[in-house]
């Protein structure tokens, strides 16, 4: 048992002109605080696992994680489940303090799965309550024996006995779990109290604070004061005089002064709120809250301290793997740390309310909340649901955090009770009907970048959706997001949107050894794993949504040491952030390895611009940076953190292939070309190539007398290409190998020099036509491959549709075989496209080889993933030509879980080439291979 008191303080109100001792609300813990301390309570569950008996459970937690129960997916039964429908009855004692006696003793219960019944020493504390994700308490003042040993029970039922509750909460698209999964903590106030204040503060310093109020004994005054963090005053002090029995009061004043809150800038203020009577201070409240006005214009836009802002937001369960729904504050801080990192501005509550650490979090740190009634396709009956709206509203009215209250999700609206969150939040905060058109909003889910005439895009609703590019597996979310943003910033009736979803939604299934279960495809939707493993569209979400954007593409010839910054924060001026520059070098390789190096650094502050504007930004490089290898940039916002990366390689791939190859005269290895009846061999001191006169491909590679089973190619990955012939000859010195095709092709020769070096020059005219992918690949078994040390974009893969995130540098990557989304987690994956290739070194069994590329803006594949084993279609596959390996132009996209790549935007389409002009228009792919 672990108790909490808040102790009585002294209070100096200048307002009353005397120091007054306090009664403050009383905390006693009767659960542990969250999953990571919990208490031990009595417990029987009536079926499942470990069922029937009497034995233990930590308190809170999930009982399906504890061991007890059967798991259950909501919506989409497995042929081998049946919805859970099980009692679990909890057990537990306690005792309280003597003096309690004549205070107002209340149990509450932050969150329990789903119909709870509370006895206290044999007797109902009230009637049972429905609805698994609201706080609810009673007042067990009547029930407890003071001074003494008390018993308490709870007896929860997962399936309800009320139809629309099963119906909102048990068949949506979520993991369910059961029990009690948040914190179960006896509340004591003084007999005459402030039972609650729901506080209005707007962004001008206008403060109103609606008090409801218990026993109050006879004339009496709440007086009020505001402090900053700090707890230094904000304003004067503000009072209201309050009459025998009543029971609301509302006071307020105007302060000069206060910064308003923001996600940009989150400033918060502490209210301390007294009852005072002639007998002294009956009851003293402090409520965190933060000045902030919010404004949905019909027609315009959503406005935020009359600013005009986009939702740059995310959808977010609450779950961890291995506790399900019971959660720590420890992970509501990470999961809005990684929000931010993501330079995200706003999550929705889907598809319930969250634990209040999430949100006090979100309050501290910044980020704008649209919290949720629970409601997927269906919805709380009227009764229920005017419980539910006052349960949830009461209880997170004032965190300044939350701009929408959402009346349920994707169907699960009851329009009855749209106009009762209204009742309870004196703010008046917009209501809205996710997935619908309401009110002035447009929220509708997963509509084609093409959509639809009349709405949505082309609509006169201010639209943001409330869930868009729905992710599966390596699919949506990063990929298609750039086409979306474009246009969503280009039309000033949209306020953003949010992506579906934050995490993979994967259980720890302690009935099958641990694995995590993502139920199929139904809940491997996130950008990050489960346990919060980063995806590659981490890093394009974030580049896209920085709010600091360099506008200089590549590193030209002209580049003076000034770049182009865009401001794209709402609230910030760019001279509040800092940039640090560095140059690097990729030292060539020893002893078979190769690294990067900063060779010089400095940091500049951000130029003053307003949000909007875009200025120059001189770095004051050095006068020789270009004899380096990489220029990189590291933003970080005016509160620390790193928002923006960047790098630019400073030479061209053919002045970097010169670096980076290992020089040899070879005259020693002069070569040799030996012919047999279907092949041609070129021998050039310890190595030799084979090539074959049939296929027009290298077959073999021998190095001092061991194969290396690189080969099969170069095989055009060109339409409308046909082999015809191979002529080879030796010219100064060299082995020229020349490959012809019928049309298309217009050079693919191999030449070994005396060392060894084998160059490839292969250049083709792409013709007319749509095509996924295009250029040459080759093969080497991919069980023999280790890892690869990559210059290029990294250390992420990429899609025709998912550009940005990965940053040019040297990656060393071990060889994994991930599933995104269901195998492994592990990241980045190994196998996949990547963008602006210099050079690789692929490490195997056999022997380690170097790959240089002399062309610009050209693709390497590596390998091909493995296509999700629960996938119901394949448009979160990705489309990849044949071989291993490949070096291409033009790469193919990726869709998401409901909707086609073509469907996405313009990004999303095939690669098109319309043919025209010179029919000699060549595209080149110059590679050296080492195999010394």
């Amino acid at each position: 048992m672990k108790k909490i008191i808040v102790a009585l303080v002294v209070l100096y109100f200048s307002g009353s002109g005397r120091t007054l001792i306090a009664q403050n609300t009383e905390v006693l813990y009767l659960s542990g605080k969250d999953k990571d301390h919990t208490v031990l309570w009595n417990f029987k569950i009536s079926g499942g696992r470990n069922c029937c008996k009497w034995t233990t459970i930590a308190v809170p937690s999930n009982w399906e994680l504890q061991g007890f129960g059967r798991y259950n997916y909501g919506r989409d039964h497995r042929p081998d489940e049946q919805p859970a429908d099980e009692t679990g009855i909890y057990r537990h004692d306690f005792t309280v303090p003597g003096p309690w006696k004549g205070r107002v003793v209340k149990i509450v219960f932050e969150g329990v799965m789903t119909d709870t019944r509370v006895l206290v020493n044999g007797k109902a504390a009230g009637p049972i309550h429905q609805g698994g994700f609201y706080r609810f308490s009673y007042d067990i003042s009547h029930l407890i024996r003071y001074g003494k040993a008390n018993q308490l029970e709870v007896i929860v039922h997962n399936q309800s006995a009320n139809a629309s509750v099963n119906a909102a909460e048990r068949e949506s698209d979520y993991w369910i779990f059961s029990g009690i999964y948040r914190p179960v903590y006896l509340e004591v106030l003084p007999k005459e109290h402030m039972d609650h204040a729901a506080i209005n503060a707007l962004a001008n310093g206008r403060i109103t604070v609606d008090v409801e109020l218990k026993n109050v004994p006879g004339p009496a005054r709440i007086n009020a004061r505001v402090t900053d963090m700090r707890g230094e005053p904000a304003g004067k002090p503000f009072s209201v005089d309050i009459t025998k029995d009543q029971t609301r009061a509302r006071l307020g004043t105007q302060i000069k002064g206060i910064h308003p809150w923001n996600p940009e800038s989150p400033a918060l203020y502490i209210l301390e709120l007294s009852l005072e009577s002639n007998k002294g201070i009956l009851h003293q409240i402090r409520q965190r809250f933060g000045f902030r006005t919010m404004e949905l214009r019909k027609g315009d836009g959503i406005y935020v301290n009359g600013v005009k802002i986009m939702f740059k937001g995310v959808d977010r369960h609450s779950f961890w793997p291995a506790s399900g729904r019971c959660l720590s504050k420890e992970i509501s801080i990470m999961d809005v740390n990684l929000m931010k990192d993501m330079n995200m501005n706003a999550v929705r509550m889907s598809h319930y309310p969250p634990d209040t650490h999430f949100l006090d979090v979100c309050d501290s740190l910044g980020l704008f909340v649209l919290d949720e009634l629970a409601g997927w396709q269906d919805y709380y009956d009227t009764d229920i649901a005017r419980k539910l709206v006052r349960e949830m509203v009461t209880r997170d009215v004032n965190h300044p955090c939350i701009v929408i209250w959402d009346n349920g999700n994707e169907g699960g609206h009851n329009f009855e009770v749209d106009d009762d969150f209204a009742l309870y939040d004196p703010q008046k905060r917009p209501v809205i009907h996710p997935q619908h058109i309401f009110r002035g909003t447009d929220t509708q889910h997963y509509k084609d970048y093409n959509c639809c005439t009349g709405s949505f895009f082309h609509g006169r609703d201010v639209f943001f959706p409330t869930e868009f590019l729905h992710g599966l597996y390596d699919g949506g979310l990063g990929a298609g997001l750039e086409d979306y943003w474009n246009l969503m910033r280009s039309n000033p009736l949209s306020a953003g949107g949010f992506l579906w979803v934050f995490s993979d939604e994967g259980v720890v299934r302690v009935d099958r050894g641990g694995v995590i279960d993502t139920h199929g495809n139904n809940a491997p939707d996130g950008i990050l794993g489960p346990y919060r493993e980063k995806e590659g569209s981490f890093y394009t979400i974030r580049e896209l949504w920085s709010p600091v954007v360099i506008r200089e593409r590549q590193i030209s010839p002209a580049f003076n040491g000034r770049f182009t910054v865009e401001n794209r924060f709402f609230y910030t001026n760019l001279s509040g952030c800092t940039l640090k520059w560095e140059l690097s070098d990729i030292i060539p390789p020893e002893i078979g390895r190769d690294v990067q190096k900063v060779r010089e650094s400095g940091k500049v502050r951000l130029p003053d611009a307003v949000p909007g504007q875009i200025v120059s930004l001189d770095m004051n490089l050095p006068k020789g940076f270009r004899e380096y290898d990489i220029l990189a940039v590291h933003v970080k916002d005016p509160h620390g953190r790193n928002i923006y990366d960047r790098a630019w390689p400073l030479k061209t791939p053919g002045d970097f292939c010169l670096k980076m190859l290992p020089t040899s005269s070879g005259m020693e290895n002069p070569v040799e070309i030996k012919e047999s009846s279907g092949e041609v061999t070129v021998h050039a001191g310890i190595l030799s190539f084979t090539f074959s006169k049939k296929e027009g491909t290298l077959i073999r590679v021998v190095r001092d007398g061991r194969v290396i089973s690189f080969g099969g190619g170069p095989v055009p990955d060109i339409p409308e290409t046909k082999y015809t012939g191979m002529t080879w000859k030796k010219e100064d010195g060299r082995a020229v190998i020349s490959f012809l095709y019928d049309k298309k092709i217009n050079k693919a020769e191999f030449i070994v020099e005396p060392g060894g070096i084998l160059r490839l020059h292969f250049a083709y005219n792409p013709g007319k036509g749509r095509v996924d992918y295009l250029g040459i690949h080759f093969t080497y078994p991919e069980e023999k491959v280790e890892g690869i040390l990559l210059t290029g974009d990294g250390p992420y893969r990429v899609w025709k549709n998912r550009m940005k995130g990965p940053v040019f540098g040297h990656w060393e990557k071990p060889y994994n075989n991930t599933i995104t989304g269901e195998r492994d987690w592990i990241y980045p994956e190994f196998k996949g496209y990547y963008s602006n290739f210099y050079r690789a070194v692929l490490k195997n069994q056999e022997h380690p080889f170097t790959i240089l590329c002399e062309s610009e803006g050209i693709f390497l594949r590596l390998y091909t993933p493995e296509p999700p084993h629960g996938a119901s279609n394949h448009r979160t596959d990705g489309i990849f030509p044949p071989g291993d390996l490949s070096f291409l132009h033009a790469i193919s996209p990726i869709g998401t879980k409901f909707t086609d790549a073509d469907h996405l935007g313009p990004q999303g389409a095939k690669n098109i080439d319309s043919g025209t002009g010179s029919k000699h228009r060549n595209l080149e792919i110059n590679l050296v291979f080492d195999f010394r």
